[in-house]
């Protein structure tokens, strides 16, 4: 009888919380000496840790900058009072704010911790936190969907773990799908219907080759008509470019400006035929982080839905840090911005996941 993997007896978000009772009792050895036992076949029982799901109470927030080990960046914009907590660093006169998903190494999304557990520095200088925040708000989301020939085998399971994403998200969400091989094309624009997306989707079939840094950019520049400040990439893809007229060093570029958060969903071959599908993971995980998303490998293909339902919670849980940067200069800048975690006393070691840095306003 196959092992169930920990990650799937605890797919949803753990508070912190339910992790002190271990602590206080036995220490970390035991919580993982627990998870160990319940990985074994036939060990697997229905846990009140996967209903559980705590939220803090609802901050006023603004908009929303860098990060290694626990640490990690932000995100800038323009509309200080009104923005929404979102994707990139969000910038007016005095307020920047910064998106921030926390995980535990299992690769599970924390919530529970409080504004004291954080500290924010831009360009190395600690700053004062305004607003703490986390809560569920609408996001405009860009599905980037390979249709290339690489992908005929696994189609169907992409198709239906988009559906599962966009299924478990939140209701005022917005999506358009973009399909692409030999180039990028719009499939379906912005809606919040599954039923129409899922009556597109049904008619795409895989073939040719691969533009996969054409599509992240034209979705990107899609983004420009969203309705929401909160925005999102979700890419499926098995990462290996062979086509695209733009680069690696011009995509990049474009993503350090956006204010879109990118995840990627990458179907990976072992045995990889060409160079461009070697380099697919290293490509599509360096744009993902650059952008305070993140990649998420696919081992098995049946698991592809599970994946797609951790990124829509991941979206609808991030923590959102707002503070009134020290340096106010309006130089067009580059302003690289740091999250450090201070959790509290006996959590196992935390991952802090956030854009590393937002541009200054010009005026």
């Amino acid at each position: 009888m196959k092992a169930t993997p920990i990650s799937r007896l605890f797919p949803g978000p753990i508070p912190v919380r339910c992790f002190l009772p271990f602590r206080r009792a036995a220490g970390w050895s035991a919580l993982w000496m627990l998870l160990a036992v319940l990985s074994l076949p036939g060990g697997a029982q229905e846990d009140p840790l996967n209903k559980v799901h705590v939220q803090p109470p609802p901050a006023a927030t603004a908009p929303t900058g860098e990060p290694a080990g626990a640490e990690a960046p932000a995100a800038t914009g323009a509309a200080a009072n009104i923005a929404r907590p979102g994707g990139m660093i969000r910038m007016n006169v005095d307020l920047v704010l910064v998106p921030v998903t926390v995980t535990d190494p299992m690769d599970r999304l924390v919530t529970g911790l409080e504004k004291n557990d954080f500290h924010i520095y831009e360009d190395n200088k600690e700053q004062a936190i305004k607003s703490f925040a986390m809560q569920d708000a609408p996001v405009s989301i860009g599905i980037i969907f390979d249709l290339s020939g690489s992908m005929t085998s696994k189609l169907i399971r992409a198709r239906d773990s988009i559906l599962e994403f966009i299924k478990t998200a939140n209701p005022q969400d917005e999506f358009f799908v973009i399909g692409f091989n030999d180039r990028p094309e719009l499939i379906e624009d912005f809606t919040n219907s599954v039923d129409e997306i899922q009556a597109r989707l049904a008619t795409v079939q895989a073939g040719h080759r691969t533009a996969l840094l054409d599509a992240i950019y034209y979705g990107l520049a899609k983004m420009r008509e969203a309705r929401y400040q909160r925005k999102a990439l979700l890419v499926v893809s098995d990462g290996g470019d062979n086509r695209s007229r733009y680069t690696e060093g011009e995509l990049k570029a474009q993503v350090r400006e956006s204010d879109t958060q990118i995840f990627s969903i990458g179907i990976f071959d072992a045995y990889a035929a060409t160079p461009e599908e070697r380099e697919g993971p290293m490509l599509l995980n360096e744009i993902s982080e650059e952008s305070g998303g993140r990649l998420f490998r696919v081992d098995d293909v049946s698991e592809m839905g599970d994946i797609a339902e951790k990124i829509s919670t991941e979206l609808r849980n991030e923590y959102v840090i707002g503070y009134t940067p020290i340096n106010l200069r309006r130089d067009g800048k580059w302003r690289k911005v740091k999250v450090k975690l201070d959790p509290p006393a006996g959590l196992p070691p935390l991952t802090v996941h956030a854009r590393t840095g937002y541009y200054a306003p010009l005026q």
